[in-house]
């Protein structure tokens, strides 16, 4: 029996019962496998059904605003995903009248669909024979091949992609990508995966060599910048605090938090004060400070680990842009934030 059959027989005795697998809708396909990058799908299945609930079509997704789509996307990071989907469904309608693309060539063009999620959307939807390579599918070939080429390297990226389309299954290229990915999930796992029940254990390279930890092969990538944030969170008498939208292409943009002061260390309440005072949200107003978390919040970024303090900030009163405490939750805010915002019970 040759591989794609022996994988496809794996996954229909085996695959787990999810709402994206109940449709060959591509916008359904698609917004499934943004929300599945780099997110387990315990984790994301809510989004998913959150997200269908609030936008039904794409229609819906073009309509809506931008803080919308950021407040529902709270929680699984990578923020420039869901400014990409929201563009992408505002093309789909405006350009092609709702129609999505239905080739893989043309599923490339939308904002932020690269080679994974075409293949993926182009194969389930349109039975196109577009292989699709993720994590897990990385993982697979690799062990079972033994191929130890770095799979974060162009060399990579092209061999893993030509072996995925050779063994595609032509006549079953959705059940096949699916096989994979949900194989690479499910049984041929990161840690621990039970390769005696394993119906490729006989042929798995890694298995008969006893070097399944040691693939996939991974670049190490550069070391992570530290960076030291102290967020000042005020609170006036009248029940009022203060939140920033972040500006610009870095982290978090177009999401809010609160005032910001970045040092180049950790600091102290008698190096923050100063600071603080030349703050234009003080402008001369006493004020009282105390440190809300006694142990520094390493919030770890793929680039960057951000050392973060929440300062309590208390006023008499705000400026024009002082907002009800009440009013907090509606605002779309990183998890670092949010996380505080629950912790606080404002």
């Amino acid at each position: 029996m040759i591989f794609s059959e022996i994988l496809i027989r794996w996954y229909s005795n085996n695959k787990r019962e999810l709402p994206w697998r109940q449709t060959k809708n591509p916008y359904c396909i698609w917004l499934s496998e943004i929300i599945l990058q780099q997110t387990q799908v315990n984790q994301g299945l809510p989004y998913y059904i959150s997200f269908i609930e609030k936008f039904p079509s794409v229609f819906d997704l073009a309509r809506a605003d931008e803080s919308d789509v950021l407040k529902l996307w709270q929680g699984l990071g990578y923020y420039s995903r869901a400014r990409n989907l929201h563009t992408a469904a505002k093309y789909i309608v405006k350009e092609l009248k709702g129609a999505f693309p239905n080739n893989y060539k043309d599923l490339l063009k939308l904002k932020g669909v690269g080679d994974y999620t075409a293949s993926a959307i182009a194969s389930i939807c349109f039975n196109e024979v577009a292989a699709v390579v993720d994590g897990n599918v990385y993982r697979v070939l690799s062990r079972y091949f033994g191929i130890d080429t770095p799979i974060n390297s162009s060399k990579g990226a092209k061999e893993f992609k030509a072996l995925a389309q050779e063994l595609i299954d032509k006549k079953k290229p959705a059940d096949f990508n699916q096989a994979i990915m949900e194989f690479g999930a499910m049984q041929c796992k990161p840690q621990n995966p039970d390769c005696n029940v394993c119906p490729f254990n006989k042929g798995c390279m890694a298995f008969n060599k006893n070097i399944i930890n040691e693939l996939p092969v991974k670049i190490k990538s550069a070391k992570a910048k530290n960076k030291y944030f102290n967020f000042l969170v005020f609170i006036s008498e009248d029940g009022k605090t203060v939140l920033e939208k972040r500006k610009g292409k870095g982290i978090w943009q177009n999401l809010y938090q609160f005032p910001l002061i970045e040092t180049k260390t950790n600091v102290d309440i008698n190096t923050l004060k100063p600071l603080i005072k030349e703050h234009n949200l003080i402008k001369g107003m006493s004020f009282k400070l105390a440190l809300y978390n006694k142990d520094v919040v390493v919030h770890k970024l793929s680039h960057q680990h951000l050392h973060t303090k929440f300062w309590i900030v208390n006023v008499n009163r705000l400026l024009d842009q002082g907002i009800s405490t009440n009013e907090i939750h509606h605002y779309a805010v990183p998890i670092l934030i949010g996380n505080f915002i629950e912790a606080f019970n404002f």
